[in-house]
């Protein structure tokens, strides 16, 4: 889906952002984005490690 995306779309996404809220707020914006994306992936790896059984229900027999 985003494989297709090169330099000048980056900076035409980058200049509608810097626009819609403003340069002021675009350093907490961002901070908020790592910490959002940090957490989503350390989510991920928790629902991992709790369930492994799960990860493959073909291996379950039914008797």
């Amino acid at each position: 889906m985003f494989r297709n995306i090169g330099g000048p779309e980056i900076l035409v996404i980058l200049l509608v952002v810097l626009l819609l809220f403003g340069a002021a707020k675009l350093p907490q914006l961002a901070r908020n984005l790592g910490a959002s994306a940090k957490e989503f992936r350390k989510g991920m790896e928790e629902g991992l490690e709790d369930d492994p059984e799960s990860a493959d229900p073909a291996d379950q027999s039914t008797e």
